[in-house]
C-alpha cells in the first residue's frame, strides 16, 4: 500500500473469530498525512466490518490493489490469487469478452482483513450475490458532479433522485462517494437482468434531468453536460463496480465512503468523513444503512416510465463512414498519459501556449477522463472550446503526451 520501510516489521498475525490472518508489513505507512499504517487500515475495517460487509459481503469483487502507495495507480485484479487460504470463497463470473474469472467473495471479518492485506483500500463488489450472478439485487445511482459544481447542487439532485425513486416504489439509501459526489444504493428484488437494471437506471437519470433541468444531466458524453451533476446510469452496466459502503478512498486525508441518513445529507460534505471520524461515528451510532436489506423493491415502475419516455436520443454519426459518434462540441485532445500528473502537466503546457483561449475556458470545459485499461487506468485530457470564439480556437495539435495504452499487447486471434 505504501513505500516499504527497511525497518518495517515482517508480519503480524491477527486472530479474527476462528481464523488467523497474516498481515504483512503492518507498520508500513499507507496514508502519510494522518500517519495511518497498514495495520491501522486493517483495524479500521475490522471496527466497521458490520457495515462494510453489508455493502460488499456475499458479492464477487474486483480487487483494486494499491501495492505502490496511494500516490500511484492501483491495478485491478479480477481473478482471485492462487495462493489464498482455503476458506476464501470465489464465484465464477463470465465477461462479455468470453473470458471467465474466479473472483473473491468475502463473507466475514477475516476475509475482509485478508483482502485489505493484499493492498485493497476501497472495496469494489459487483451488484449481484454469489448465489445469483445474472440478476442484480442493487441499482446504483452515482451522482457525479462536473468541475465547478458545488455541494449544494449535488444535494439538490440527490433529493430529486430520492423523490423519483419513491414515486416508483423504491427506497434510496445515500452515502458519500468518498470523492466529491453522492451514491444512492437501491435494493431490488433479483428478478431483472443487467440490461433491464441499466435501462431502469437510465430512465431514472432521464427523469431526474427532466425534473431538475440545468442542475442534473443524463447526457453520457461529458462535453455536453456543462456545470451539472451527471446521474451516471452506466455504473449499472454488467462488469462495472463502484466503491461500497465504508470503503477508504485513496486520497491523502483517508476519506471514507460513508452511509448517511437523508436528514444529514445537506450538511455532510465528503471531507468530514475520514478513517478517524468514521471510527468514532460508527462506534457511537452504528450503521445508518442497517435496514437496507429490508427494503428490496421492484423495477416495474421505472421500466413502465422507460416505455413512456421512449428511446433516449442517440448522438449523430461521423460523416467519414467510421460509424463513430460525431461530437456536437468543438473538442480538441491535449494528452494521453500513463498517469494523471503527466496528463495535467501536458494541459498546463498547452495553456501556456494558448493563454487567451485558456482564459475563456469554464471549469467544465476541461475534460479529464480516467480510461480503464486491462489492469490499470490511463488518462486522457480534452478541451471543449465552446466558450472560445470560433476564429480564436486553437487547432488540434500533436498531443502534449502521447501514451499508447495498447503498445506491446498481444491480441487473441480466432
Amino acid at each position: 500500500m505504501g513505500k516499504v520501510s527497511p525497518k518495517a516489521s515482517t508480519a503480524e498475525v491477527l486472530q479474527i473469530g476462528d481464523r488467523e490472518v497474516r498481515i504483512s508489513s503492518p507498520d508500513k505507512i499507507v496514508f502519510p498525512e494522518p500517519g495511518l499504517t497498514k495495520l491501522d487500515v486493517v483495524r479500521y475495517y475490522l471496527a466497521v466490518a458490520d457495515g462494510a460487509l453489508r455493502g460488499a459481503g456475499g458479492r464477487p469483487m474486483v480487487l483494486k490493489r494499491f501495492v505502490k502507495g496511494i500516490d500511484q495507480e492501483a491495478f485491478f485484479q479480477k481473478r482471485a490469487p492462487e495462493n489464498r487460504p482455503e476458506w476464501i470463497e470465489t464465484a465464477t463470473l463470465h465477461y462479455a469478452s468470453g473470458n471467465t474469472a474466479d473472483e473473491v467473495v468475502i463473507r466475514d471479518a477475516a476475509a475482509l482483513a485478508w483482502v485489505v492485506n493484499l493492498g485493497c483500500l476501497d472495496l469494489n463488489p459487483h451488484p449481484v450475490r454469489a448465489e445469483d450472478l445474472d440478476h442484480p439485487d442493487e441499482l446504483r445511482v452515482d451522482l457525479d458532479p462536473m468541475p465547478g459544481v458545488e455541494w449544494g447542487q449535488i444535494v439538490d439532485v440527490a433529493m430529486v433522485a430520492r423523490e423519483v425513486l419513491a414515486d416508483h416504489g423504491l427506497v434510496g439509501w445515500p452515502k458519500t462517494s468518498g470523492s466529491r459526489g453522492i451514491h444512492i444504493c437501491v435494493r431490488i428484488e433479483p428478478r431483472w437482468t443487467f440490461r433491464e437494471v441499466r435501462l431502469a437506471a437510465e430512465t431514472l437519470a432521464r427523469e431526474v434531468e427532466n425534473r431538475a433541468p440545468g442542475l442534473a444531466t443524463a447526457r453520457w458524453w461529458k462535453e455536453e453536460r456543462g456545470e451539472s451533476v451527471f446521474v451516471d446510469f452506466n455504473q449499472n452496466a454488467k462488469d462495472r463496480t463502484v466503491a461500497s459502503a465504508y470503503s477508504i478512498r485513496p486520497l491523502p486525508d483517508a476519506r471514507v465512503s460513508t452511509p448517511l441518513d437523508w436528514s444529514e445529507v445537506r450538511g455532510s460534505h465528503p471531507e468530514r468523513f475520514t478513517v478517524s471520524t468514521v471510527l468514532e461515528r460508527f462506534a457511537e451510532r452504528g450503521d445508518p444503512a442497517a435496514g437496507i436489506d429490508d427494503d428490496a423493491g421492484g423495477l416495474e415502475g421505472l421500466l413502465a416510465l422507460a416505455d413512456e419516455l421512449g428511446p433516449a436520443e442517440k448522438p449523430p454519426k461521423a460523416s467519414d463512414g467510421s460509424g463513430h459518434r460525431a461530437s456536437t462540441m468543438p473538442l480538441i485532445e491535449i494528452a494521453r498519459a500513463k498517469t494523471k500528473p503527466e496528463a495535467l502537466e501536458g494541459l498546463e503546457r498547452w495553456k501556456a501556449r494558448h493563454p487567451e483561449a485558456a482564459a475563456l475556458l469554464h471549469p467544465a470545459d476541461t475534460l479529464v477522463d480516467g480510461m480503464r485499461g486491462s489492469s490499470s487506468l490511463w488518462y486522457r485530457i480534452r478541451v471543449n472550446l465552446q466558450h472560445v470564439p470560433e476564429r480564436e480556437r486553437p487547432e488540434q495539435e500533436p498531443l502534449e503526451v502521447d501514451y499508447d495504452p495498447w503498445a506491446g499487447r498481444e491480441w487473441n486471434r480466432p
